[in-house]
């Protein structure tokens, strides 16, 4: 529960429940309205979903666990450790999740259980009360290494593990467009995984597809802009592999004339709902930036008789300004148009919050480079 906890502990009404005064990341595991924050989140979540067979309880890059005072006093007890510590925690809540419903299996991420040694995790009871999602978003992930750790969580007493793959996201914390090989990759490395595995300890693979790296950072990229990549690896998970069929059947289901996996698409067009959105997306993070650096940064007539000291001073030689402001107005113009569409696109899908965020980030710069540009030969 650690990015999922961001979000509660940014607050100042939960601020006293976290393990570091001052990050919001991780929970003081020892305070008992801790767990009463944790179960109500978890009752919350179940209201909404009655029929759930399993719930993930997260605990993930829990960094700072074992910083806070109350922690440092409990490790100076006994054989306390750490991973006890951490092993204690995903118990509390595990059990808080099944002794409250008892036909859901909780599940948790993997990373903080992998250096553990298998007779700390077996004789910590958590085996029998979760099941392990290892997660790995790496297009050359090691295959041999992830079977080596799928026989150990089962000799520790694990039932069954999960595995999870990414969609999107984990390219850059900033990215706009999907690298649909990347991804496909990674799930081509997952199968050979699992072909490697027992058949009856997988229950599954989770495809994750980022928003955000973690609560307090940019948005990756939108949905709609990685549905493409989310068809080729389910459809490459579904058919146990890749090939040019498949690719096929990707684009007659996308409405994607040609598919493009080892590169960014530069003309993306599709028939699938959000694919305007893609196509969009496509135009501004190709060329908006570009075009606009093209004028402002690499126009003679620009850097030559338009710079920052004439434009402070508005002195510009009319003969100079026929040779440049009909260009930069025309792209004014142009961005401006492309920007409303997608504006209108985004809107039609995401909260108004999330249409500003990313236009702040992506769009803004460029546009107000070049409106400003715009206003000043007007003034000059």
């Amino acid at each position: 529960l650690s990015f999922l906890l961001q979000f509660v502990l940014k607050h100042k009404e939960f601020a006293h429940l976290r393990e570091v005064k001052v990050f919001p990341n991780a929970l003081n595991p020892h305070k008992e309205e801790s767990q009463a924050l944790v179960k109500a989140m978890i009752d919350q979540v179940m209201a909404l979903h009655e029929d759930l067979k399993w719930f993930h309880i997260g605990c993930d890059e829990v960094y700072y666990l074992g910083e806070g005072e109350e922690s440092k006093q409990w490790l100076q007890q006994g054989d306390h450790t750490l991973e006890k510590l951490c092993l204690s925690h995903i118990k509390a809540v595990a059990s808080c999740v099944v002794s409250s419903y008892p036909t859901v299996t909780p599940i948790v991420w993997d990373d903080m259980l992998r250096g553990m040694s298998e007779e700390t995790l077996a004789e910590s009871g958590v085996p029998q009360l979760v099941q392990p999602m290892i997660w790995d978003y790496a297009a050359d992930l090691d295959v041999e290494s992830k079977v080596q750790l799928v026989e150990k969580y089962r000799r520790c007493g694990f039932s069954k593990v999960w595995f999870a793959s990414a969609f999107k996201g984990a390219t850059g914390v900033n990215q706009s467009l999907t690298l649909i090989g990347h991804h496909l990759k990674n799930h081509l490395q997952w199968l050979q995984v699992a072909s490697s595995s027992p058949a009856e300890v997988l229950e599954g693979i989770a495809l994750t597809g980022w928003q955000r790296y973690d609560h307090f950072s940019v948005l990756c990229e939108l949905l709609p802009v990685a549905i493409p990549s989310l068809a080729v690896c389910l459809q490459a998970l579904k058919n146990g592999g890749y090939s040019e069929k498949i690719k096929e059947d990707v684009e007659k289901l996308l409405g994607m004339p040609n598919l493009e996996i080892d590169t960014f698409m530069s003309t993306s067009v599709g028939t699938f709902p959000g694919s305007n959105i893609l196509t969009l997306v496509t135009q501004v993070s190709f060329y908006l930036k570009s075009s606009v650096d093209e004028l402002l940064e690499r126009n003679r007539y620009v850097t030559g008789w338009f710079s920052p000291y004439h434009r402070k001073r508005r002195i510009v030689h009319p003969i100079i300004m026929h040779h440049f402001q009909p260009d930069a107005v025309s792209l004014l113009s142009k961005w401006n148009a492309v920007v409303q569409d997608l504006q209108a696109a985004m809107e039609q899908v995401f909260h108004e919050c999330t249409v500003e965020e990313w236009m702040e980030e992506n769009v803004h710069p460029s546009l107000q480079k070049l409106q400003q540009v715009v206003d000043d030969l007007d003034k000059a």
